[in-house]
């Protein structure tokens, strides 16, 4: 009977987590650890409290747990200050490895970011610096480092590091679906120039990356996940049309015009305001990612934009 804990799995990734061991038996038991209750608490298999990962961590488990998964972090711009990120990403790390110390559980999976990389104007694979412009990608950093850290105390310890991209998937109402819906209704515009390269991470491949990972015998695993090859807007914007046979015109608009408007935006809607212009320039920033250590490795991967957004649509047709 194997145990695994996922500390932040009250959330999009972790909820899909959990429910993919338990259908899939890879663990008998989960127990999800967050600062919100989960949705999957009635579930047969699945255990769950409510933990702040920034304090000293005890929890009632029934047995030492397999894998431990820390998820737990701040990463939502905006709508947190630069503190919040380095001590809730750098202070839960230190909390999570020293709760695997005191349980005697010998394997880590740490979700990180390609915000490490900071901008990505060409193709970046796990040997480019690290190179962050947010307190996001440079708490992340920080938080590897602890990982790394707790790893080489021990040649029994095993870590898995990955940086996904944008992921997203069934029951996630996040960027991409705020796209699709956009240019559904014909309102859609392009920050910025179309031809730059976004890095995006299906759900249902990045757990099969996951289970990938687990399998393997490495110590340590430090990997990026994005679907590959990473597109252009462009591309995934005329995807995304030919899918739901949209005719709706899309145009590039210069990113200082989309700013300037998300700004008078904030001042008559406020917090109300979804067009806020730090997500504006969030989505004109290049992400040119590439997942090398995945592909070095033989990993196999299953999914393009296209078809990923056709898989979402067969299992989960009610989210459009």
């Amino acid at each position: 009977m194997a145990l695994c804990v996922i500390f932040g799995g009250a959330g999009f990734v972790g909820t899909h987590l959990a429910t993919h061991f338990l259908k899939s038996k890879r663990f008998t038991k989960v127990h999800i650890a967050d600062l919100r209750e989960t949705a999957l608490q009635d579930l047969p298999g699945i255990t769950s409290s409510i933990t702040d990962v920034r304090l000293p961590i005890s929890l009632d488990l029934p047995e030492k747990p397999e894998w431990i998964f820390n998820l737990a972090a701040i990463h939502r711009e905006p709508g947190h200050e630069p503190e919040e990120f380095y001590h809730t990403n750098i202070k839960g790390a230190e909390q999570v490895c020293d709760f695997a110390e005191r349980v005697g559980c010998s394997k880590i999976y740490f979700t990180s970011s390609i915000a490490v990389y900071g901008y990505c104007l060409t193709k970046t694979d796990e040997n480019k610096e690290k190179n962050p412009v947010t307190p996001y990608g440079s708490s992340k950093i920080a938080a590897e480092q602890i990982h790394q850290n707790w790893a080489s105390k021990d040649t029994s310890r095993r870590l898995i590091i990955s940086r996904p991209g944008v992921i997203y998937g069934p029951g996630d109402p996040g960027n991409i679906m705020r796209m699709i819906k956009a240019i559904r209704k014909g309102y859609f515009a392009i920050p910025g120039s179309k031809h730059i390269h976004k890095s995006y991470a299906y759900i249902y491949g990045f757990l099969e990356s996951i289970d990938y990972t687990m399998a393997r015998a490495e110590q340590l695993i430090s990997y990026n996940y994005v679907e590959t090859p990473t597109e252009t807007l462009d591309d995934v914007t005329r995807s995304v049309k030919n899918i739901f046979k949209s005719n709706a015109p899309i145009v590039a608009i210069p990113l200082p015009i989309l700013v300037s408007g998300a700004r008078v935006l904030q001042i008559f809607l406020g917090k109300s305001n979804p067009i806020h212009p730090v997500r504006v320039r969030k989505a004109a920033t290049p992400t040119y990612i590439v997942p090398q250590v995945l592909l070095d490795l033989g990993f196999q991967f299953k999914y393009d934009f296209t078809s990923s957004i056709k898989h979402w649509l067969s299992v989960a047709p009610e989210d459009f």
